[in-house]
């Protein structure tokens, strides 16, 4: 199916407005400028790999394979190459890092800030927004690309699925750029009437990069004979813990750091039986965003009824909508929740 076509919106949380001048995050050109002021915590400018100091318990394990006898090789040792890492340094996402993301879709301005400029001025813009949570010294704070990799589509297209995937050739120059610049990347999927897995095995090549994680959005999650903006979609915790099985081995197969498993829920309905929701592989971060819109104090109730009975493991996330929320919440407001979010985004 096409890439351009036009997302569905919902009453819960809806595709923006281009925002204007008046947005709370820049977006003019240039290079970033970032506080090296006491107190104020890094901002990440690259991805590098494990030095020989980093501590044994910021690694994950990785299998060697099955233990053999004494080697009676008499070659030359083979060199290992050093483990890849995150941007920012380390192999494991939380706690130490904040990821804070512009959301969008490449190109298509109405689908979120991300989609407003050319790649160097989005990696502008995130990372002038991430030097602001930097100020606050709250840990290394990663510049992010969320990137709508599958959108929600009102036709069903030639496959039957409500759902118009971004080849991957269109994605890998953003995500090129995003990694040559320091920048976590996520990948998100709105998979219609097909199923997760199914779609996020299209970007297999993509998610062995070390900096590149995947979001699940259940609101465009369909069941038979169910349209976009008909009704809100739902996923089952098995469906999710499927994605995570083989995210985890995926992850695990290519020695590379812990990765970012995303939910995206505004109601509980979106994720069914969320209680049996499996968070416990160590390749794995799994975090649920909280990403309902508008006045705040709608805002707090609906965080309130997420963050409720959390699964083991679960981390959580806030999405602060330019054009939607009454009024946008500075970096210290977002940060201000309980739990504290690991992810703040921007639509």
């Amino acid at each position: 199916m096409p890439a351009t076509a036009t997302a569905a919106s919902s009453g819960g949380r809806s595709t923006p407005e281009p925002a204007t001048g008046s947005a709370s995050v820049s977006s003019s050109p240039g290079s970033a400028s970032v506080s090296s002021s006491r107190g104020s915590a890094p901002v990440s400018s690259g991805i590098t790999s494990a030095s020989a100091s980093a501590s044994a318990t910021d690694s994950l394990p990785v299998s060697s394979g099955p233990r053999s006898g004494p080697s009676t090789s008499t070659g030359p040792a083979r060199s290992v190459p050093p483990a890849a890492t995150l941007p920012g340094g380390g192999r494991t996402l939380f706690p130490g890092h904040l990821l804070v993301a512009l959301y969008g879709q490449p190109g298509i301005s109405g689908l979120g800030v991300l989609g407003e400029q050319d790649v160097p001025e989005s990696i502008t813009r995130a990372r002038r927004l991430a030097a602001r949570y930097a100020e606050l010294g709250r840990g290394t704070v990663v510049p992010t690309f969320e990137i709508i990799a599958t959108i929600a589509d009102s036709a069903a297209g030639p496959d039957g699925d409500y759902s118009a995937e971004t080849d991957v050739e269109t994605l890998r120059s953003w995500v090129d750029a995003a990694t040559a610049a320091g920048l976590y990347v996520v990948l998100d999927l709105q998979p219609g009437r097909t199923d997760f897995l199914t779609q996020a095995r299209r970007y297999a090549e993509l998610l062995q990069r070390p900096n590149v994680g995947l979001a699940l959005d259940p609101e465009w999650r369909l069941g038979p004979g169910q349209r976009h903006l008909q009704q809100i979609g739902s996923v089952h915790a098995a469906e999710v813990n499927a994605v995570a099985d083989w995210l985890a081995a995926l992850t695990a197969q290519h020695h590379l750091p812990q990765k970012l498993l995303l939910l995206h829920q505004f109601t509980r309905s979106m994720i069914l039986e969320r209680q049996d929701l499996d968070a416990r592989h160590p390749e794995l971060a799994v975090v649920i965003q909280m990403d309902g819109q508008g006045n705040q104090d709608v805002k707090d109730e609906t965080w309130q009824s997420i963050t409720a009975d959390a699964p083991a493991g679960v981390r959580f996330g806030w999405k602060n909508f330019l054009r939607r929320d009454h009024p946008v919440l500075d970096p210290a407001g977002s940060l201000a929740k309980d739990p504290t979010p690991v992810l703040i985004s921007y639509e």
